[in-house]
Parts: C-alpha cells; structure tokens; sequence
C-alpha cells in the first residue's frame, strides 16, 4: 500500500528521493567529520606526548655514580602534580640476569605507581605506542624509547590519559551530530519547499482543466511555467479539435437528416395520392416510411448526443432552459390553460452538457407532462449526491407501475389517441444514460405520473 501510494505520487516520489539523499549526505558527513577531528586530535595528543619524551631525553644524564639522573625536570604542572593523567618514567632495561626492567626514575604525578609497559625490544631511538591500564585502572596512551647511555640502556616513557584525547572528540561529535541534524531538518523544510513550489504550476493547471471540466471556460486559461506551456498548448488544440468534430459532427448529422426526410415525404406523398389511399401498398409504405421517420429522428438524436457528451467545458444554466420551454408550452397549450409552476432555484444548478442536449431532454418530460396533465404542472430543480436532478409533476391519470418501464421503450406510447410519436421519454432516458444520468418514473403527489432526470451537475 504504502509502496502503490509513494509510486503513484509525484510529490511523494521527490520528497522521499531528495530526503534519502540528505541522510545519506549528513550520515557520511558526520562520519568523515569525525574521523578527520579524531585523526587530529590523535596526531596532536601524540605530538605532545613526544614532545615531552624528547624533553626528557634531552635532560637524562649518568653521573658519576653510575646512575641514571634528570638534569631538569620537565616543565608542565601536571607532572608535578599526584594522579594528573600526565606521568613520565624511566625503567633500567632488563640484564641477563633480571627476568623484567626495573623503574629508576618516574614523576611526581605517578604518586606511589608504577607503569607496566607490555614487553618489547625497540631498537636504540625508536619509538612505540602502546595503550596501558595506569593509576586508577584508567587506560593510558603511552609513547616509549629505548637510549643507550655508556654501558646503560634505558627505556623513557610518557603516558597520558586517553580521556585527555577521547574527550574533545566526543564532545565535537555531539556538536557535530547536533549541528547536521539542525541542517538536515533545515534541508528537509527546505526540500518539501522546494516541492511544493516546483509543483504549484501543476496546481495550478489542475485548476484550469478543474473549471474546462465544469464548463467554466472552452479552455486553459492562465500563465504557466515555458516546461508546462507545450503540455497546455496541445491540450487546448485538442479541445479545439474535439469541439471542431462535434460541430461537424452536427452538420453532417443536419445533412444526413435533410437528405433523408426529402425522399421520405416523397414516398409519403405518393402514397398518400387519392388514388391510392385504399392500396395496401400505399397503406403499407405510409406505416414503413412513419416508422422510418421515427427511427430517423431517434438514432439522430442518439448520433448528436453521442458527439457531444465527452467534449468537455461544457455547462448549461438550468433554470433559463426550463422558463424558455414552458413559455413555449404555454403557447403551444394555451387552449388548455395549464399552470405551469417552476419551484425556484436558489443554487443555480447548472447541467455539465450541451445545452441543445437539456433543451431535448426537459422538452421531452415538460411536452409529455403537457399533454397529459388535466391542469397543474411542477416542475422542481435540486441537488441530490451531488448530482443534478429535475423533477416534473402532473395531475394527469398517470401511468400503471407495470407499464412505466415499457413506456420508456423506442415508438411505445401510453394512449394512441394522444399526438406523438412514442419517442420523446426513449430518447430523455438514451441521453441521461449517455450523460451518467438515469431517468425514473414514479407516482406523483399531484395524482399523475412524476419524472425524475438525474444528471451531472456543472
């Protein structure tokens, strides 16, 4: 889950890329750091360590007595005072009858102690390193020399307090550690701000495709970065081009209707001669041109909605479209005087669609409701699951609940005497499926038949 979600976001995919690299970089940073500093601290604690073992070398002496002797002590306190962490010492190296070496001289820091270096034959002059346990079970860093006096071969020794170098390191490690997890948390907000600017355009662009989707505009609009612009462009030419297929689209649809209904009314007309109205073929070509005519009318319907259903930027004001057809209804039915009655609309709703497209639809439901209501008609617009839904009521008879799912079949009509060509709720209910949208007849309130269009709101 958490590998689909990292893969599938482009924000995700950046943070967490640039964050491994900043733990990375600051881990072997502080590591490199530390080591650099500690190989520093060592070569300088060791440079103090010879320094006083050349100090002390320059001052043995044998006097006359035949005895190891130190002209001048050493300068530095430490070494003067108990249990320092500084000490010096000088051994008589070991004779063929001595089984170990023998402490002559050692500083006054040593107290009452004693160095025990680990066993070892340097030659004359050179130095070695050994870590030791000294005073007080604390480890020692210990640089040893071996010098030929006459006949005395002496063995010189400084130590020192490992602490003394360990300390100052771990100190700067925890300042250093402190100091990089500071930067890191620094990179880190500077990163996530790195990328939440970097992807404001595509924000932005998000937006503008965000109101072409809600029919706010025909196209993207607005100023973006010269790395997204080409994106923008094609897009806008395919929403031209789309466009461009649904108005040619349209006309081509005009024309295949205009060139189909000219030879239909020619069929029609012949066969509606006086001297052939009681042929049966007459009769026959009457009733097959009508049902030609009506399958024409409907799959054009069908060809139209097709191309414009998926273009997108589209969006139609609801309530405008519905007082325009009842105006016209009122006309067309003004013998009957029905009251139509619009609830208002306090949301505005839009439909997401063509506005030709609403037009056909609401004229269906509002026509079929005109014709068969006695003399009240509602009409109500809402919002329901965030969808669009119209909702129109008549007093009429209404239908049986075993025959509203047949009445929505292509050429079915209720009652034959009523005008019409059993098309109209075939063709709304098409289109609302096309749309998203469903169409859904019920028992009205007012008595009569309740048809409920549920669309994608704008």
């Amino acid at each position: 889950m958490k590998f689909d979600l990292l893969r599938n976001s482009l924000r995700l995919r950046l943070l967490a890329g640039t964050l491994v690299w900043v733990v990375i970089s600051i881990l072997v940073a502080g590591w490199g750091l530390g080591q650099l500093f500690h190989q520093h601290v060592e070569a300088q604690f060791d440079t103090e360590l010879k320094n006083h073992l050349d100090q002390l070398t320059a001052q043995l002496i044998v006097d006359e007595q035949n005895r190891a002797q130190i002209r001048s002590l050493p300068s530095d306190p430490r070494l003067n005072k108990p249990l320092s962490g500084l000490y010096w010492q000088i051994d008589r190296m070991a004779t063929a009858g001595e089984r170990s070496a023998r402490a002559v001289l050692r500083s006054r820091s040593l107290w009452d102690e004693t160095l025990a270096v680990p066993a070892d034959t340097p030659t004359d002059g050179e130095i070695h390193r050994h870590r030791i346990e000294g005073p007080q079970g604390i480890a020692l860093r210990t640089l040893e020399r071996t010098v030929t006096i006459d006949t005395h071969s002496l063995r010189l020794m400084v130590a020192a307090n490992e602490s003394l170098m360990t300390g100052p390191v771990a100190e700067f490690k925890g300042h250093l550690w402190l100091a990089l997890g500071l930067l890191g948390i620094g990179l880190t907000f500077a990163a996530f701000m790195q990328v939440v600017v970097g992807l404001a355009p595509l924000r932005s662009m998000r937006d503008a495709l965000g109101r072409v989707r809600l029919g706010d505009t025909r196209k993207m609009e607005g100023t973006f970065p010269s790395e997204i612009m080409p994106l923008v462009n094609e897009f806008n030419a395919v929403l031209a081009q789309n466009a461009e297929v649904v108005a040619r689209s349209r006309t081509q649809t005009g024309n295949l209707a205009h060139a189909l209904k000219t030879p239909l009314s020619v069929l029609a007309n012949a066969a509606d001669a006086p001297d052939r109205r009681d042929d049966d073929l007459a009769r026959l070509v009457a009733s097959q041109v009508d049902t030609v005519r009506k399958q024409v009318d409907y799959h054009l319907h069908r060809a139209q909605a097709a191309a414009s259903v998926e273009v997108p930027g589209m969006r139609t004001a609801v309530e405008p479209v519905i007082q325009g057809l009842v105006r016209v209804m009122q006309r067309v039915h003004a013998d009957r005087q029905l009251d139509f009655v619009v609830l208002p609309d306090p949301l505005n709703l839009a439909f997401r669609g063509e506005e030709q497209d609403l037009q056909e639809m609401l004229g269906n439901l509002i026509d079929n409701a005109s014709k068969w209501a006695r003399s009240r008609i509602e009409i109500r617009v809402s919002s329901q699951s965030g969808k669009l839904r119209v909702t129109v009521d008549d007093d009429g008879k209404g239908i049986d609940q075993s025959e509203r799912n047949v009445v929505l079949r292509r050429g079915v009509r209720a009652d034959e005497q009523v005008p019409g060509t059993g098309l109209g709720l075939a063709i709304t209910d098409d289109l609302a499926r096309m749309y998203g949208g469903d169409l859904v007849l019920a028992q009205s309130r007012l008595g009569g038949l309740q048809v409920s269009l549920t669309l994608p709101a704008g």
